[in-house]
């Protein structure tokens, strides 16, 4: 019941912020959450073993989420604060010894990770409006539940075991046949003009992309010993948790709208 009401609770801030706030203060919502996957993020590498100089990781993780779908920060500022913060790691692991290289990947990756990709669905609202970005959601969100049913109800053969082994290939057939059908449907109405044979293929990337969303961040807890990135949301884990699938489908989508 716990994990229904938060579930529910959630999903009505998210639908109200995506349909009442202007892009820009949709910006403010991203940036927060940013910051709390950031977080959760830096715990789950510090776990492996990878240790982020912080506030320079993060002022970076928010400025590539800012740049994205507004011009005001020149790109050039955010790759001085990526070489900014690739130096200060170095410092700091030379004070206090270990490898450089995979903290600084680390730090490098975060707002890869997860700046750019929130970013992004700020810039689908920015480009093609707040029904964009609710078929977005809706589309990455229907295919996990369409992979998690079908995968209880004909699930026989993993899909990567080693990365999570409960993930079928019957659920992952299911989430590519659901989920364009529904993208279809719904782009029929929400984005007029677009033919049904592009919105079918954006369908089938965006699935593919949210399953390697929900295997990355798999691959992480995994090494890290984890089960969830958190417990900040009851019942469903942390915010990395929930948006593993979209941080990778968010790009791709936004560069269709553009």
């Amino acid at each position: 019941m716990t994990r229904i009401l938060s579930g529910v609770a959630l999903a009505a801030v998210a639908v109200a912020a995506i349909w009442f706030l202007t892009p820009v203060a949709l910006l403010g919502v991203a940036l927060v959450v940013a910051a709390l996957a950031f977080t959760e993020y830096a715990r789950i590498v510090g776990a492996i073993g990878a240790r982020v100089p912080w506030w320079t990781t993060l002022l970076l993780t928010l400025l590539a989420c800012a740049m994205v779908p507004f011009p005001w920060i020149d790109p050039v500022v955010a790759i001085v604060f990526a070489l900014i913060t690739a130096a200060s790691n170095v410092l700091v692991s030379d004070r206090v010894g270990g490898p450089t290289l995979s903290d600084t990947a680390a730090a490098v990756l975060a707002p890869v990770y997860i700046g750019l990709p929130l970013g992004a669905l700020v810039g689908v609202a920015a480009v093609a409006g707040r029904e964009a970005v609710l078929i977005l959601i809706g589309t990455v969100a229907l295919s996990d539940t369409a992979q998690y049913y079908a995968g209880r109800t004909f699930g026989r053969h993993p899909l990567a075991p080693r990365r999570s082994p409960k993930k079928t290939i019957e659920g992952a057939i299911g989430g590519f046949v659901v989920a364009p059908i529904a993208l279809l449907l719904a782009g029929a109405t929400w984005l007029p003009g677009i033919s049904p044979l592009r919105l079918a293929l954006v369908g089938v990337l965006l699935v593919a992309a949210g399953m390697i969303g929900d295997l990355f961040e798999s691959m992480l807890k995994r090494a890290a010993d984890l089960k969830d990135s958190s417990d900040l949301i009851p019942g469903h884990g942390g915010v990395l948790d929930r948006i593993d699938a979209l941080l990778f489908a968010a790009p791709v989508f936004y560069f269709f709208i553009r």
